[in-house]
């Protein structure tokens, strides 16, 4: 492996970190658009600050373009709180209108300067370990590698001495308030760490890696745990992974190196969705074939109880007069069986004792209102979920 691809991989590493920290409080507070609004807008930051500094390589570049990111935020915010339009369409109409900015000055007044749209956009991590950073002749390594790499450093520090402040106004505005924390002033905070660390991968991925590398390792971990520290910590991983794995994936196709990082990134996601224990999609369906099951069960209890005519307890009435097809029958049949709450003599049935009992405290859950509370008896009377 050459010391160019050992850069790649490190400098993909640092991004993929670097994004997923602020990534993951965007997925929580429900602002992951905003990544995205705020990769687009910071262009006429950067803009304004070459023709200040006439340098592409000034710091200025990245603290206007940061500012131009907390510009972004602050007026998505002040539409929004207007009331005639909702969050989606303030972000729809601010940053394409500070991003056109960016373009026509660039158009109109550094035509033959280097500030590739393109290369903004989509990035390109092959070009990152030859923009070296010399200092009095010294080759310190690549310039990217740097940057992302105190950016890196700051966001931990910040995360570190204020973990308590984000978790607490990120979950409970007005319990951060009351303990004295600004949540005002966090958010911004956030906003403006979140664009520093965009403007800061921009040189090495671009705009579309960067929103990929906040967004998808923080929901894909989002799916997983409700715990704030682990969600950090898949996160972090995730994105790391999808950095490997897709600069590999790249290098075996001969294809773009973030479009196959961000592609990893979307396989990633997708198997969490479809498999994550609790929250995946077939998870999730299978619950909720198990409750359908339960809630016919439930249901055929309270007829039992209701009836005492033999008539109404025969396992036939089931499809007679329920209107129940034979399958389903059957299942809520065995279901009741497995569970001892009901037996079968001579085809008629009745309730047992612990049947009796289970149908009563529904019954009284479902007239107090408590409905959600008949999960939770669920799990001291089955010992067979549907």
């Amino acid at each position: 492996m050459s010391s160019a691809q050992i850069d790649i991989q490190l400098i993909a590493m640092l991004v993929a970190l670097a994004c997923a920290i602020p990534g993951t409080f965007l997925v929580l507070r429900k602002m992951a658009m905003i990544s995205d609004a705020i990769s687009h807008s910071i262009l006429p930051g950067i803009v304004l600050g070459f023709f200040i500094t006439h340098d592409l390589n000034s710091p200025i570049l990245i603290l206007l373009a940061a500012f131009s990111g907390v510009i972004t935020v602050f007026l998505v915010e002040f539409i929004q709180k207007t009331g005639l339009v909702k969050k989606d369409t303030a972000i729809g109409l601010v940053f394409p209108a500070l991003f056109s900015i960016g373009v026509i000055l660039i158009a109109k007044n550094a035509n033959d300067v280097h500030l590739d749209i393109d290369a903004v956009l989509l990035g390109e991590l092959a070009f990152a370990p030859f923009d070296r950073l010399l200092f009095n002749d010294i080759d310190l390594g690549p310039k990217s590698l740097w940057v992302i790499g105190t950016i890196l450093l700051i966001t931990i520090t910040l995360l570190i001495m204020f973990f308590k402040e984000l978790k607490l106004s990120t979950f409970d505005k007005g319990l951060a308030a009351t303990l004295g924390f600004s949540p005002i002033l966090i958010h911004y905070g956030l906003m403006t760490v979140s664009s520093i660390t965009v403007v800061g991968a921009f040189d090495a991925v671009g705009a579309i890696l960067v929103v990929a590398l906040m967004i998808a390792p923080a929901a894909s971990a989002y799916l997983l745990t409700n715990d704030l520290k682990k969600m950090l910590l898949l996160s972090c991983t995730f994105g790391v992974f999808a950095a490997i794995s897709g600069y590999w994936l790249a290098n075996l196709l001969d294809g773009s190196i973030a479009g196959s990082m961000t592609t990893m990134l979307g396989v990633i996601f997708l198997m969490v969705y479809f498999f994550a224990p609790n929250k995946g999609l077939i998870s999730v369906m299978f619950r909720q074939k198990r409750q359908r099951k339960e809630v016919s069960l439930l249901t055929f209890l309270l007829h039992l109880q209701n009836h005492s005519e033999e008539r109404e307890r025969h396992v036939n009435h089931l499809q007679e007069h329920i209107n129940w097809q034979k399958i389903r029958s059957k299942t809520v049949l065995d279901l009741a069986l497995r569970n001892n709450m009901i037996s079968i003599e001579k085809n008629i049935v009745t309730l047992t004792d612990k049947g009796q009992k289970f149908t009563e405290r529904a019954l009284e859950f479902i007239i107090t209102n408590k409905t959600s509370e008949i999960e939770l008896m669920k799990e001291d009377f089955f010992l067979f979920r549907g």
